[in-house]
């Protein structure tokens, strides 16, 4: 029995995939080896992926879903409508292009390599193949050798407004020609309408010729894939055919980046394909490069050889990625860069800074006078902190700068809006203040609007939840700030990292280009001092006279589950006065006995029984909707109809079209620690049952604990595994390029 991890489990109710499991490779009737992504995709912030892939219901990418870009279609009133999902989506799509254009108008996309040899030259040549129609060359790949330090990139110029129609669903005969042939390979016709959106134009012919490119589709196996090619191709299927080592190749790179990797080292990605029965992983390699299906990098690393001798060579490393993240990684470092090295456009005088600085205290006052200065700031601390960020809008407003602030979900946003409220803001912005989303402010459905150049049309953006942005969505958000805009970027850099590929905030932290602000304000009472001792990996007894910090020992599963409907529908409301509705139930994972299904079951069955006569939903039906991957909004059923589901989220009406309520919604009485973050509750009951223990970590004990505002009770199965994963368990390391690309482009600030 297993508690599956939250952010890459098998797609909801679509195990089948594409026709029952084949061999270990093509050609081959062996029943199929069901493992992960071995030695690959860990660290998605708190655990690895599990052998189903992701998950589009937990905010994670599933079918039909690309990482770090939502196609989420419920509309918000009209369905007719482009939602907030697809807007994101269209604006992501506009940014990627303007990223691709700027790329291929560089000199080249690799540094030169005059002296290289071996596995970098082997690459590098392969890049160059690309470009001139030759073969690549054969050799055996061999270790990195040094190489120059990277160039600085050149100034990136001034981007269109990303804002586009949404992309038009397959047309009606693509998606029935894509369904003949899935049904001639024994795969299931329900696919058809992803298969066609993946592959584009010409969808049939290409997966007739290539029947693993039914890879494309998030949530199929390579044992599906091989399944599905040996029905279609019979005697000419064979393990070592080079489509098949594409295919698997570029599978492999999209689960790491669901793991959160942007590129993988070369012998890690060998290593993974020798283990999916590729039987030349270096030629793999090469021919994945060469067709351009992945690019390869060289990044020199932060040490120097010793000796001081100017003409000695840096070591580096040489990496794998697709390109979008890798397009998207280095328009990030590009759009810092320019926020470094510029000077903040001059709005106010020095003085009329210094007095809004000396009108605050403590850490928000430090923050105003960096924010004076710098083009980029962060600012760090945990929940009771975003009043420093809160006092630094307001006081910018009184300056007369165009501020704005965004958040991770609305649920941040409501709280920040409770702060500024606190605070005092101008009488023509209490009703109106000038707070979004991250994904709102770049789909265009809130925020300031975009000026003449497309840039947002701002002075200062703070965004807060910052650990939470992948590396698509920062880089979108870096790019569209005008120029002399100032950034700050706010967070807990304790709490669970991005869905989504990247560890930005992270990264940055560790760059040390720009000033940081630690905050010194503490988070109050017996949660408050738990949750600060757990960031720095110790599990304390507190004193918790209120009934602040509840521990349930249970014995297995079973109870735990049993214990958790009895909190959340009596104990607490008796005995604490929070409603079961202001109560959250948080737990590892989806699956086991004591994963989101079960225990969802189970409250259903308690709190709102019903048939679930609109696909497993009842109107009252608490759920969780992910319109795009990494976002989920709590919400609740309103009712069933044709158009489809229709739920209300913080407080907007969203209709779930039929064939996306499975995709897109889960009930959301318990959720993942992952789709908890960024929001709190009165109440939280965490459930640690004895087979999450390979689940925790000291950043997931953090996130799930620290949602609780008034009263936290935790069904504790787990024994010394807590402790264990508070004091020794990291969060697992992200490969990402962040930053050897700003070294070059940035200085290291002391």
């Amino acid at each position: 029995m297993t508690t599956d991890p939250e952010t890459t489990e098998t797609a909801p109710r679509a195990e089948d995939g594409a026709g029952t499991a084949g061999g270990g490779g093509a050609g081959s009737d062996r029943a199929a080896d069901p493992m992960p992504v071995e030695g690959l995709a860990e660290g998605s912030g708190d655990e690895a992926p599990t052998a189903g892939g992701p998950d589009p219901a937990d905010g994670s990418p599933g079918p039909s879903q690309d990482a770090g870009d939502g196609d989420g279609d419920g509309g918000e009133g009209a369905v007719s409508k482009m939602s907030e999902a697809e807007a994101e989506l269209a604006a992501q799509r506009v940014e990627r292009e303007r990223i691709e254009r700027r790329k291929a108008a560089k000199q080249s996309p690799v540094e030169a390599g005059g002296k290289l040899s071996g596995k970098a030259a082997d690459l590098l040549a392969a890049v160059r193949a690309v470009e001139s129609g030759e073969k690549p060359v054969a050799s055996a790949f061999s270790e990195p050798t040094p190489a120059p330090r990277r160039p600085t990139a050149p100034e990136p110029v001034r981007r269109p407004q990303p804002v586009a129609a949404a992309a038009a669903p397959p047309a009606a005969e693509t998606v029935a020609a894509v369904r003949a042939v899935l049904a001639e390979g024994g795969a299931p016709d329900t696919l058809a309408p992803q298969v066609a959106e993946a592959l584009g134009e010409g969808a049939e012919a290409r997966l007739r010729s290539d029947p693993w490119q039914l890879l494309r589709v998030l949530g199929v196996r390579p044992e599906q894939a091989d399944t599905f090619a040996r029905a279609l191709l019979g005697a000419d299927c064979r393990p070592d055919d080079e489509r098949r080592a594409r295919a698997m190749t570029v599978w492999l790179l999209e689960q790491a980046a669901l793991a959160g990797h942007t590129a993988l080292e070369g012998p890690a990605l060998e290593a993974a394909l020798g283990r999916r029965q590729v039987p030349d992983p270096e030629a793999a390699l090469r021919d994945t490069v060469a067709e351009g299906e992945a690019l390869v990098f060289q990044d020199a690393l932060e040490s120097a050889p010793s000796g001081g001798d100017e003409e000695q060579e840096r070591p580096v490393r040489v990496l794998i990625g697709l390109e979008r993240y890798a397009l998207a990684e280095e328009s990030l470092a590009d759009g810092v860069a320019r926020l470094v090295n510029s000077v903040p456009k001059e709005d106010r005088a020095a003085e009329d800074w210094q007095r809004a600085a000396r009108s605050a205290a403590g850490s928000a006052a430090e923050l105003i006078g960096a924010v004076a200065g710098h083009g980029l700031v962060l600012h760090t601390g945990s929940e009771a902190s975003r009043m420093e960020p809160a006092t630094l809008l307001r006081e910018a407003r009184r300056l007369g700068l165009r501020a704005w602030a965004a958040t991770h979900g609305p649920a941040g946003r409501d709280q920040l809006g409770a702060l500024l409220a606190r605070l005092g803001l101008p009488d023509d912005e209490r009703a109106h203040p000038p707070l979004a989303t991250v994904a709102g402010l770049l789909s265009g459905g809130e925020g300031p609007g975009r000026d003449a150049d497309g840039a947002l049309d701002l002075d200062l953006l703070i965004v807060l939840d910052a650990p939470q942005l992948g590396v698509e969505t920062a880089a979108l958000l870096v790019e569209s700030l005008p120029d002399g805009a100032r950034l700050v970027l706010s967070g807990d850099p304790g709490v669970l990292w991005s869905v989504g590929p990247g560890r930005v905030f992270g990264d940055l932290l560790a760059a040390r280009v720009c000033p940081q602000i630690a905050s010194r304000t503490p988070d109050p009472g017996p949660l408050g001092e738990l949750v600060s001792a757990i960031g720095i990996g110790e599990l304390p007894q507190v004193d918790a006279p209120g009934k602040e910090v509840v521990i349930v020992p249970v014995r297995d599963a079973g109870e735990a589950v049993h214990r958790t409907v009895q909190l959340v529908a009596d104990s607490v409301p008796r005995a604490i006065g929070v409603p079961a509705e202001e109560t959250q139930v948080i737990t590892p994972g989806h699956g086991g006995a004591a994963g989101t299904r079960a225990l969802n079951a189970a409250l259903k069955e308690r709190l709102n029984p019903g048939p679930g006569r609109f696909g497993g939903f009842d109107p009252g039906d608490r759920i969780a909707y992910s319109p795009a991957p990494g976002r989920t909004l709590p919400g609740r059923v309103v009712k069933g109809d044709a158009e489809g589901l229709h739920v209300e989220c913080a407080g907007v009406s969203v209709v779930v079209p039929k064939e996306r309520v499975e995709q897109t919604l889960r009930h959301g009485w318990a959720l993942t620690a992952h789709q908890a973050v960024g929001q709190r509750w009165p109440a939280v009951v965490v459930v640690l049952p004895g087979d999450a223990a390979q689940s925790l970590t000291r950043p997931w004990v953090y996130t799930a604990f620290g949602r609780a505002v008034r009263h936290l009770s935790v069904v504790h199965g787990a024994d010394q595994a807590l402790p264990r994963a508070v004091a020794e368990i990291q969060a697992k390391p992200r490969t990402t390029r962040l930053l050897a690309l700003l070294r070059p482009q940035v200085p290291t600030s002391d």
